[in-house]
């Protein structure tokens, strides 16, 4: 079988519509027949089909069918026995075939960016028998492209960087473009780069797309960002072709080529010489076009008399220079200052090292203001020392400030009471003389520490503190004693020179050697038969017995006299008496029992009758007390209620309303619907002698009933109330009732009374109680009437 030619004139007309150079190829099939080929018997004729690809060109316009190519087997003899049929990608719905001549058509407009090319299976049939006359076999329908697709920028918009001031060619960025169109196939995919905006400053490489710089020196203190605009052209660039473009954003980067600049060349500032010590003085700045840390200074005083008084630092932030103050400005000592300060770039970059020194000096005067200071003491701390003895008047020391002004007002003093509240120093307001105004105690207060106030005369507000450490020096005028309270005892088996005490002294004193303490006894006690002193010389003493053996029913107490004499000068000395007890003791010599009472009871009168004794008089204090207690008791009301329960708890309600006007206080609806019923009570602690006397009793109108009902309603109320108090508590409900027997009680009715009260003295009373006059007088003829 072999393919049909493609008419020559159909072929002109494809070529005349798409402008196309080349002519569409055919596919041909050759059949070579070798052997008979039988539909059914068991051998067939080998046969071999060679096939050339069909070309078809994409985006066909027009209205009819394109033709594609022609399918012919040499079994078909023309006489409508064979069909043609196409099976495959896009078989029955993008391409179709004519059953009777083979002619094959494409019915949709073919893309070839969607789909490059299409498989399909051709079959020759015998259309009486529907079998094939000829083996499948498949062929290719490939989309030859034409320039449909102009180029594009798939990462466009582009942003980038360069350095200002960089050389010619220097590379900023590379743009790229990509056409969809078939870059094996003519001109339609390849690209080249132009630049539409952004000349002359940047320049494009037409094939690769790298953008560089194309002029020298650009400076991003003039312009720091430029637009371009590139474009990407198919065919070549050629005319007809397509194109597309984006847009490049180029920022120029700063470099350090632009030295620090002070503004000016000198400053002058004005500042109080009162300004504490690092204040800020004044701040100044070297303009610097560099940003970032190109522009980062450094700002240090290189000459100048201030060098020890002002410093330099830089604000981070803002890249100035502050000037503070390290000492104390004197107005009196001098009145200005001079700096020559230095502003230096901290990053220099020496490719820029031409364009001069990135560094530059400015001049800052500092003229110092007078300013009212208070006085100035000569030292900030005085120390004296004053003994314990001096007397009232004495002169401890003399303090001196002074007006540190160019004025040099006098200055008064006196101290702050606030320091020295037991008022034990005087102070000369002229001349500053300190003295005693009481006497000194050093055992109460070693060290006094007060204030001194120095004000100027002319201008008391101005005032300055000195401060005095006033030390008391010591003196022995204090008796050494015991140590403490010594509990002494010495058993009855006791043998001679039994150490029974190790006593020790104090002294309130503080001598500069330390204490030294001498003991003795006394001249009474030196010759007495029971007990003796050692002095150990080392600021204690030992009591020791003198004999064997002592008995508590002969003396249960012994009290010995010890001297006690310091090292002062003059030395003072004291007695103090040690209380020695005799003891019965154990055999490891603890003492047991102390007291005598046991040997000098009566004989007859033993340990129980003594008990006993001892029970009686305590019953009887026991009774005492409890009449005592029952006749003084309080709280035990004295009204006597026959049904009250005492193992109740009663609840009492204190509280006192506003009167009949609060109606926010209480639920004054109990005490408005009911009526009173009011029984006389008996007092516990008076017997009645005449019942029912003090007042009538009322009855409720017209009966109880209604009482009743009240009664019922509030237990109703209290038994369902979470709240209210126990089961068996007593509740009392009170209620004014409709009227009261004794009437109105008001004293503004008494002047209608028959009061025999006399007011008519309230008009020699005067113009204050005229008014009271007139109402309360009996005749017209009062005083100021």
């Amino acid at each position: 079988m072999k393919l049909g030619k493609v008419e020559f004139c159909h072929f002109l007309q494809i070529l005349a519509l798409f402008l196309c150079l080349s002519g569409m190829n055919q596919a041909e099939l050759t059949r070579s027949r070798s052997k008979p080929y039988f539909q059914s018997g068991r051998t067939r004729t080998k046969r071999s089909w060679v096939w050339n690809q069909f070309f078809v060109l994409e985006e066909y316009m027009g209205t009819d069918p394109l033709y594609v190519g022609k399918l012919h087997s040499d079994v078909d003899k023309g006489d409508g026995s064979i069909k043609y049929i196409l099976s495959g990608e896009g078989a029955s719905s993008i391409f179709i075939i004519d059953e009777n001549t083979g002619d094959i058509h494409a019915t949709k407009r073919l893309d070839r960016e969607e789909q490059a090319y299409y498989t399909l299976r051709a079959q020759a049939l015998d259309r009486l028998t529907n079998k094939p006359v000829e083996p499948e076999s498949e062929f290719v329908i490939k989309i030859q492209d034409i320039n449909d697709n102009e180029p594009k920028f798939l990462d466009g918009p582009y942003t980038a960087g360069v350095p200002e001031m960089s050389p010619v060619g220097t590379s900023v960025v590379q743009v790229t473009a990509t056409d969809a169109d078939d870059p094996t196939y003519g001109n339609s995919a390849r690209v080249v780069y132009s630049i539409l905006q952004g000349q002359p400053y940047f320049s494009v490489e037409p094939k690769t797309g790298v953008i560089k710089t194309a002029l020298p020196n650009m400076d991003r203190e003039a312009k720091d960002q430029y637009l371009l605009v590139i474009q990407a052209k198919d065919m070549v660039g050629q005319n007809g072709g397509l194109s597309g473009t984006t847009s490049v954003t180029v920022t120029l980067t700063d470099v350090n080529d632009n030295p620090p600049r002070f503004p000016r060349r000198s400053y002058q500032y004005n500042v109080p010489e009162s300004l504490p010590v690092a204040s800020v003085v004044a701040r100044i700045k070297a303009a610097d076009a560099d940003v970032g840390p190109n522009a980062e200074m450094e700002y240090k005083i290189v000459d100048g008399d201030g060098l020890g008084v002002f410093k330099i630092s830089v604000d981070k932030d803002t890249q100035e220079g502050i000037i503070t103050i390290q000492k104390e400005l004197d107005f009196e000592a001098k009145t200005s200052y001079t700096l020559r300060i230095e502003a230096a770039n901290m990053h220099v970059d020496p490719r820029f090292l031409s364009l001069g020194p990135f560094s530059d000096m400015t001049t800052v005067k500092i003229i110092v203001e007078d300013v009212d200071e208070p006085p100035v003491f000569t030292s900030h701390l005085y120390s004296m020392v004053v003994s314990e003895a001096a007397k009232v008047g004495t002169i401890i020391g003399t303090v001196a400030a002074h007006d540190p002004d160019a004025s040099n007002s006098p200055v008064r003093y006196s101290i702050d009471r606030n320091t020295d509240l037991e008022r034990y120093f005087n102070i000369d307001a002229n001349s500053g003389v300190i003295t005693t105004a009481k006497s000194l105690d050093r055992e109460t207060n070693a060290v006094h520490n007060i204030t001194v106030l120095a004000m100027e005369s002319q201008n008391p507000a101005q005032i300055g503190r000195g401060y005095v450490a006033i030390t008391i020096l010591d003196i022995n005028d204090n008796a050494p004693e015991f140590a403490m309270e010594y509990e002494t005892t010495v058993c009855e088996n006791a043998q001679a020179g039994e150490v029974i005490q190790k006593i020790s002294a104090i002294d309130k004193d503080d001598p500069p050697n330390g204490h030294q303490f001498y003991f003795s006894l006394t001249a009474e006690a030196a010759n007495n038969h029971n007990f003796t002193l050692q002095d150990n010389k080392d600021n204690t003493a030992t009591v020791l017995t003198k004999r064997n053996g002592f008995r508590r029913q002969e003396q249960s107490v012994f009290y010995l006299p010890i001297f006690i004499v310091d090292s002062g000068s003059p030395s003072l000395s004291s007695t103090n008496t040690l209380t020695i007890r005799v003891c019965d003791c154990d055999a490891d010599g603890i003492a047991q029992t102390c007291n005598a009472e046991a040997y000098i009871l009566p004989a007859g009168l033993s340990t129980g009758a003594l008990i006993a004794i001892l029970a009686c008089v305590l019953t009887l204090l026991v009774l005492v007390l409890l009449i005592v207690t029952m006749r003084r008791r309080k709280k035990e009301p004295l009204i006597f209620d026959e049904e009250r329960d005492i193992r109740e708890n009663i609840v009492r309600y204190d509280d006192e309303g506003g009167g009949e006007e609060d109606t926010e206080a209480f639920d004054m609806a109990a005490l408005r619907n009911l009526n009173i019923m009011r029984d006389t009570k008996t007092r516990r602690d008076v017997t009645p002698e005449i019942q029912f006397l003090s007042r009538p009793t009322f009855k409720s109108i017209p009966d109880n009933v209604i009482f009743r009902e009240f009664i019922w309603e509030r237990l109703k109320e209290a038994d369902v109330d979470p709240c209210a108090p126990p089961y068996d508590s007593l509740q009392t409900y009170a209620f004014e009732g409709n009227g009261s027997v004794a009437e109105s009680l008001s004293s503004l009715d008494s002047i209608s009374s028959n009061s025999d009260q006399n007011y008519d003295y309230l008009s020699d009373w005067g113009p204050r109680f005229k008014r009271l006059a007139d109402m309360y007088g009996t005749g017209p003829d009062c005083l100021y009437s």
